[in-house]
């Protein structure tokens, strides 16, 4: 546990919902509580009790402070009614409350426990804009490997549209009927309704876990997609960087025919290559030439092994990421993405 004396300030808020007593949803905020002794004999400092952070109620109406807190004697985070009676705890040692785990309804509380949320910014306030990176490659460039080696290694989070419309259906989202709408009409979902999903999806990501470091992978794939991302963001908002992974035609076809033999994908055949890079260089190639011309785009050559292409992504993402997780040693996955070690048999 932290010295009290070398304990951060506490900056994180709690939202509370879903609870059988009404009274104990909303939002809670750093405690402002003056140092005081727990029931354990532990001396709080402002913003924690029991040596781990602590929250009042945002509207004031609790009679105890901290109103959400942790109890050393019970090994428990705890919720109190606005009386100050314990109205729900979660029995375990997380250094913050748990939000993936039920609580339990104590004495004073009524089913059900409520569900807990916890923000890295005031969510009072507009969420901090996010640092964006897009991530463009033909077909096998291996942009979505660097992508989830990124993520796996150096904190930044990887976004894929096509996985996020996917999950936007599958959860029966807000926008998933109209989205269900255009792909049964057969044509494409706006791109307004794309970003807009990329934007909810980067700021969730931000006040839930803190990043803010994000990598889109393959987006943009047309200049009429910057059109829906100025829609959303606006046209004053500063264009993010891009990376652009660079390969020759003939190594694309090679990797695309290797992976062919075990990836099960439908697209991975010679005339589906061939109809993909087409593709990709019309409608794609003029977009990275936009940023290019923007003094926005980075070229990766791609073609090297995979060590060192990952190497040349690290330094291109250096300046935001984390030098301590950059220079950590591989995971067994991270490895496994690198061709360092087999893929693992199933």
């Amino acid at each position: 546990m932290n010295d009290p004396k070398e304990q951060p300030p506490n900056t994180m808020f709690i939202e509370v919902s879903g609870a059988g007593l009404p009274e104990v949803d909303g939002l809670f905020v750093p405690s402002t509580a003056p140092p005081a002794e727990s029931e354990s004999g532990t001396l709080s400092t402002v913003g924690y009790w029991n040596g781990r952070m602590a929250w009042d109620r945002a509207d004031g109406k609790s009679a105890r402070s901290p109103a959400l807190s942790y109890s050393n004697s019970y090994q428990s985070w705890r919720i109190c009614r606005l009386d100050g009676h314990l109205a729900y705890d979660n029995t375990c040692d997380d250094e913050l409350p748990p939000v993936d785990t039920e609580w339990h309804v104590y004495k004073k509380g009524v089913a059900p426990a409520p569900k807990v949320v916890l923000h890295h910014f005031d969510p009072r306030k507009p969420c901090p804009a996010p640092n964006v990176v897009f991530v463009i490659g033909g077909p096998g460039s291996g942009k979505g490997t660097m992508c989830e080696l990124a993520q796996e290694q150096l904190g930044w989070t990887h976004l894929s549209t096509g996985e996020l419309l996917r999950a936007e259906l599958e959860a029966d989202g807000p926008m998933a009927t109209t989205i269900e709408q255009y792909i049964t009409d057969g044509e494409l979902v706006p791109n307004e309704i794309v970003v807009a999903l990329l934007k909810d999806a980067m700021e969730h990501l931000t006040r839930t876990t803190g990043k803010r470091n994000f990598l889109l992978d393959g987006f943009p794939r047309s200049l009429n997609n910057m059109e829906g991302w100025y829609e959303v963001f606006g046209k004053e908002s500063p264009l993010p960087d891009m990376l652009y992974f660079e390969c020759p035609y003939d190594e694309l076809e090679r990797r695309i025919m290797s992976r062919a033999k075990y990836s099960g994908r439908s697209d991975d055949n010679l005339k589906s290559i061939k109809l993909r890079f087409d593709t990709f260089k019309e409608k794609t190639l003029p977009t990275v030439e936009l940023f290019k011309s923007k003094n926005k785009c980075t070229e990766i050559d791609t073609s090297p092994d995979r060590p060192t292409v990952y190497k040349n992504v690290v330094k291109h993402l250096a300046e935001f990421t984390d030098g301590d997780l950059a220079s950590r040693p591989f995971t067994e996955h991270a490895e496994v993405l690198l061709g360092l070690r087999p893929y693992p048999k199933k």
